[in-house]
This record gives C-alpha cells, sequence and structure tokens, in this order.
C-alpha cells in the first residue's frame, strides 16, 4: 500500500519509443463477465531501509490461524453512518477503492518467504489486534486527508467492514471532513462475517535491521478482495457525479474486479468527471496480468485526463527511458489525457502537455519517512487543477505537500498539514541541480520550457523560461491561507 520513489540518475539514456504492447490492447466488452478471476499477486515481500517511527516489540509464533478482524457487534452503527455519509454537495476528489488500515509492528524477524508460511505468519498476527495507537488509515485515506486538509471536498468510494478496523477506519474519515461511499448493496450475495467482507489489513513488519516487508490479505487472494461486488450503487453514481475528479491508483486491482473498475471509469467519462491515475508499482505487474486487467489498464491510460507515475513507472509502461519522452509518449497515445505528470523523487517533478514541459525542483527537507508523499503529491494536483493554478505553481505546491509530509513520520493522519506547507513555502529552499535539468531538457522539442527557479528575476534563459520561486509563492500564499481561515483545514 506504499510507493517508494526511485530516483533517476544524469545524464539520462534515451530509448526509442516502441509500439508498446499496452497500447495496442482493444477492449471487448463482451470478454467482461462477473465475478472475474485476475491473477494472483503473489504476496511480495519488500525489504527496504526505513525511518522507524513507531511500532510494536510482538513475537509471533509459528502456527495458527484466526479471522482478520473481530466482529464489534455493533455492525448497524457503522453501516448506518456510512449512509448518512453521502451528502449532496459538490465533491472535489472522490478516491476509488483502495481503503485499508495500516499496522505497523516491530518484529523479531520478517515473515518467511514461503507463501503458506506468510499465510500462517499473517494469520497469527490477526489473532489479537495490536493497541490503536499501531493503527493508522492507508492507502487512498492518505490521498484524501491530504486532500481535504488543503480546503478540497473530499470522499472516499470504496468498503469498509462491520468490525473494529471498519469503525477506526470511519472515525479518521470523519474527523478529517471526508465522505464515505459504501459500494456494497444489500444485493451483493456475501455474509458480513465472512472474512470476504471485512476491512482490509496492511501489516507493515519492521524488523531489527529496520528492513520491512507488508502482509495483506488481498496477497493471498486468487481473486481481488472484494470480488462480489459486480456493479456501482446509485450511491457510488452520485458521488461520481458529484465529483470533479475521481481518482484511481493501481492498488485497486487487489480489491476491485477490473470489470468494476471499467464500469467506475466509464461512468466518470460519460458524466464528464475527470479522472486521475496513479498506476504505482502495480502498473508493472498488470502488464503482465490477466487479459481483463491488462485491457482495463490500457483502458485508463487511454481515457484519464490526469496521469501520474515515478519515473521507473513510466519507463516500464512506454520502454522510454527519458521521462520526459515517456511522459510524451503517454499523451500521444491517450484520448483525452491533458497532463502527465512524472515524480522524481529528491530531484522534484516534471508536467508534460502536448505543448508545454513544466519542470519543478524538489525542496530541501530533513526526510523522516516517505511513506504517503506521492498520495500527498497528488492531492496537491489535484488542488492545482481544480483552482486552475499555473502549471508550474502547481507543481510547487504538490511538492512542497510531498516534502512536508516527508518531514513526519507515517501516513494516514500523519501527512502534511497545511501549516507545514506554508512554513516549508516561505522558506523557499529548493534542491536545485542545473547540470541535472539542463541535461534533461537538452534539445526538446516542445512549443515551451518552464523552469522553477531561485532565481529573482523571471526571464529566458538558453530557451528555458525560468519562473521565480519566489513570485510563485507569492501567488500561491494568499490562496492556501484563504483555506486555513475558512475553516476548512485540520492544522
Amino acid at each position: 500500500m506504499h510507493n517508494h520513489t526511485v530516483t533517476l540518475k544524469s545524464p539520462l539514456p534515451y530509448h526509442a519509443p516502441s509500439s508498446h504492447p499496452i497500447f495496442s490492447l482493444r477492449l471487448n466488452p463482451r470478454q467482461f463477465v462477473l465475478p472475474l478471476s485476475p491473477q494472483k499477486t503473489g504476496g511480495s515481500i519488500y525489504q527496504n531501509p526505513v525511518f522507524i517511527c513507531k511500532g510494536t516489540q510482538l513475537s509471533v509464533p509459528s502456527h495458527g490461524s484466526a479471522s482478520l478482524g473481530p466482529s464489534n457487534g455493533n455492525g448497524a452503527a457503522v453501516h448506518d453512518w456510512k449512509v448518512r455519509s453521502v451528502g449532496i454537495e459538490n465533491i472535489d476528489v472522490a478516491t476509488l477503492g483502495n481503503l485499508c488500515v495500516d499496522i505497523v509492528l516491530n518484529v523479531p524477524k520478517l515473515p518467511p518467504r514461503s507463501r503458506e508460511a506468510r499465510f500462517a505468519y499473517m494469520q497469527e498476527l490477526s489473532k489479537s489486534p495490536p493497541d490503536k495507537k499501531y493503527w493508522e488509515a492507508g492507502g487512498n485515506c492518505n490521498m484524501a486527508i491530504a486532500a481535504a486538509r488543503l480546503g478540497l471536498n473530499c470522499a472516499t468510494i470504496g468498503h469498509v467492514g462491520d468490525e473494529i478496523y471498519g469503525q477506526f477506519l470511519l472515525d479518521v474519515l470523519r474527523e478529517e471532513g471526508i465522505r464515505m461511499v459504501g459500494m456494497s448493496e444489500d444485493g451483493d450475495i456475501v455474509d458480513s462475517s465472512n472474512a470476504s467482507y471485512e476491512t482490509l489489513l496492511c501489516w507493515v513488519l519492521v524488523d531489527p535491521l529496520q528492513r520491512h516487508g507488508f502482509c495483506s490479505r488481498a496477497d493471498f487472494c486468487k481473486d481481488p478482495a472484494f470480488s462480489w461486488m459486480s456493479k456501482l450503487s446509485e450511491e457510488v453514481k452520485m458521488a461520481i457525479k458529484q465529483s470533479k475528479i475521481l481518482f484511481c491508483n493501481g492498488y485497486g486491482f487487489d480489491e476491485l474486479s477490473p470489470a468494476l473498475i471499467m464500469l467506475a471509469l466509464d461512468y466518470a467519462v460519460e458524466v464528464g468527471t475527470s479522472v486521475f491515475f496513479d498506476p504505482g508499482p502495480r502498473g508493472k505487474s498488470l502488464l503482465t496480468g490477466t487479459p481483463e486487467a491488462r485491457q482495463v489498464l490500457s483502458h485508463l491510460l487511454k481515457m484519464s485526463d490526469v496521469l501520474l507515475l515515478t519515473s521507473d513507472e513510466a519507463e516500464s509502461l512506454t520502454g522510454i527511458g527519458n521521462p520526459i519522452l515517456a511522459g510524451q509518449e503517454l499523451l500521444k497515445n491517450g484520448i483525452r489525457t491533458k497532463w502527465v505528470i512524472i515524480k522524481m523523487g529528491s530531484r522534484g517533478s516534471i508536467l508534460v502537455t502536448m505543448s508545454i514541459i513544466s519542470c519543478a525542483p524538489a525542496f530541501k527537507v530533513n526526510v523522516i519517512d516517505t511513506v504517503g508523499c506521492g498520495d500527498s503529491f497528488v492531492a496537491a494536483i489535484a488542488f492545482g487543477y481544480i483552482h486552475n493554478i499555473p502549471l508550474v505553481n502547481t507543481l510547487a505546491i504538490a511538492n512542497a505537500v510531498g516534502a512536508a509530509t516527508a518531514m513526519g513520520c507515517g501516513a494516514g493522519r500523519n501527512v502534511a498539514t497545511l501549516e507545514k506547507v506554508i512554513e516549508l513555502m516561505r522558506a523557499s529552499n529548493i534542491n536545485e541541480d542545473d547540470e541535472f535539468w539542463n541535461e534533461l531538457v537538452k534539445d526538446m522539442d516542445t512549443g515551451e520550457i518552464t523552469f522553477l527557479s531561485k532565481m529573482v528575476i523571471n526571464g529566458r534563459n538558453n530557451q528555458v523560461n525560468h519562473v521565480a520561486l519566489q513570485k510563485v509563492v507569492s501567488e500561491l500564499l494568499p490562496k492556501l491561507k484563504d483555506n486555513r481561515l475558512e475553516g476548512k483545514v485540520a492544522s
């Protein structure tokens, strides 16, 4: 449920564009028979160094099994709040699927590699819920919380169960002013006491060497976790129609069938809602997934208004190493695509349109934890898109929100507050690397290149239009402060 950005190194290699198979897939609606059976995810263990902000020591026996979460006996109250939360006012951003609770634990050792042993390990973890201080809202909650703190009206569309974890997630969303729109209907055939109905948990496990791995029920499911959901309810359709933006990411395929994701995408297009899509690490595995998953991925890449990817993800989808050229290739193959945004980690970010390339270096900060940075970044891009903010200004605020999140511990309620973002932008300390950026844009055949710079005087230099950071900050701060004064943002 977490993204880790990989930074490109200069000089950047150039790979000639090829006819990538993902863009040549043709959709056949008759192939989408519900429910679908996507490829198994396999439950990979990622072992990367991380800064540990929280966790509890836990000894894990080698055997045992249990359900993923006990019932709290108060399912009606949870369900009632979900129904009442669907308002009639307009929504700025709605997220689709990928709702989970992250549980961060320090463990003596990471789970074993074999599938059966990992499953038994996870079941043992699930026997007794850890203290709530180790729980956090995860998945698309990160993006929704960050967007709400920027003053956007947000809703999450998805499923949570009627147990203690579901109640926790609903409480967090309610406290942040985010509406929850449940996807399940009375007609969906599922027993609410069945494990397939329960809220998804992501166990974030940290060993003494500060390596970490993830365990989730979705890793061991042949079908998506909520494959029993087969249609969009009227409440879901209303939420999509009322939203300016529908945000989807690759992790949604872990929960929802490709056919259901396709229904949501097509309905958003039909009613004029802009679609943001971030394939994330799942994009690469979806390329080799089932025919249904590959077709829906192709459709998302073509029909989304805004695509957001890391440089590595852009290369895996296009076969092109230069992130700007990869972005242009995605634009060329898109049908509705207006923006392609490449996240460059500590370098900054790039926004590519048909006529303009905008580049913004990252802010210099003391990085504590990168979890949730990408989600926070997306929230700020949505803010700029909705408010029609100039492109390079949009990148600047997105970089600031992502960097402010990196200064804290973890995601969920720990993503950046507006106060931190404003403080960071006022400091105006960016990580300029002229050699890297000059190499990146060298010999680019495009109408305009705009670059965020510390330069006090705006103007062109070597065919690049430099925009002063001070000017951008002076334009952004009043809008951000207005949101704070209106009381829309949790600080």
